[in-house]
């Protein structure tokens, strides 16, 4: 009896035995199912540093070195062709300086040549002197109706429609300008032998400052009134720019002209005027006239 239950048992025993097994094993291989899972998916969303890139990656990364390429060579060429024009902008320069350098040594006394500046100054020049024309002939109008009298101030000379004073006490050249300029005229400028004699006739027997100066080109005399010196009346042996400069002209005793140094003190000193009521040609000194 015993070994009939002993028997019986046993089958059952086993039969539980495989179950758990079974079960065992459908649990570990769902288990190991699920890691694969996971680390396949783990692989596809997350990119491996040492997965090599693709040969379309490769192409366009080749495409965009060669433009990067391209682009610095042609800003290297541009770069290149501006440092060749500024070294021969730099070269021109260097050689007109050389020239203008050259002049100054090999002539230290001569204007550098200004052709702008000559053209406008003469330009300026004639127009003074034409608008000292008109005034001439607006006076000799205004007489020949008779509508003013050829009257000048107290203490002035009236002689040819114009009138003159004879100023007296030690000017230099530039001060005596400035004296005539305040008594509405100018230094006298001189253009016939018949208004020399008057001169001559009436001014300071020491010496007398007149409107003749070569200050801004040595050699070059001008009138005050801008003028060419279309008469002269030199004392022998004059000009000589003797001494520290002599650019300032004045007349002596006899009438005779001498240049000067400009910081010379002289007793006298001629200006002239038109006469009153009359629009006065030689009281307006050009903007461009230098102050000595």
């Amino acid at each position: 009896k015993n070994q009939l239950q002993l028997g019986s048992w046993e089958p059952d025993r086993c039969c539980q035995r495989g179950t758990l097994l079974a079960l065992l094993g459908l649990v570990t291989t769902a288990m190991w199912a699920g890691l694969l899972t996971l680390l396949l998916l783990w692989r596809e969303d997350t990119p491996s540093p040492l997965r090599p890139p693709s040969l379309s990656q490769v192409s366009k990364d080749l495409e965009r070195h060669k433009g990067e390429q391209v682009a610095q060579e042609s800003q290297d060429s541009e770069l290149s062709r501006n440092l060749n024009g500024l070294r021969e902008d730099l070269s021109d320069l260097q050689s007109q300086g050389g020239s203008q350098v050259g002049l100054l040594t090999t002539a230290p006394f001569q204007p550098l040549p200004t052709p702008g500046l000559n053209e406008r100054r003469a330009a300026l020049h004639a127009l003074d002197r034409l608008q000292e024309e008109v005034a001439k002939l607006w006076i000799e109008l205004r007489v020949s109706n008779g509508t003013t009298c050829n009257t000048c101030p107290d203490d002035w000379v009236h002689f040819q429609k114009k009138c003159y004073y004879f100023g007296e006490g030690p000017k230099r050249w530039i001060q005596a300008r400035f004296a005539c300029s305040k008594l509405h005229g100018r230094l006298v400028s001189i253009h016939s032998q018949e208004e020399q004699d008057f001169l001559t006739r009436h001014a300071n027997k020491k010496g007398s400052w007149i409107g003749l100066r070569d200050l801004n080109i040595e050699g070059e005399f001008v009138w005050m009134d801008q003028n060419p010196l279309d008469y002269s009346n030199w004392q022998p042996g004059e000009p000589n720019n003797g001494g520290q400069g002599e650019d300032c002209v004045m007349m002596r005793a006899s009438g005779h002209w001498n240049d000067a140094f400009c910081g010379s003190y002289l007793d006298g000193w001629v200006s002239t005027s038109a006469p009153l009521g009359l629009e006065d040609p030689t009281s307006r000194t050009p903007a461009h006239e230098p102050e000595g």
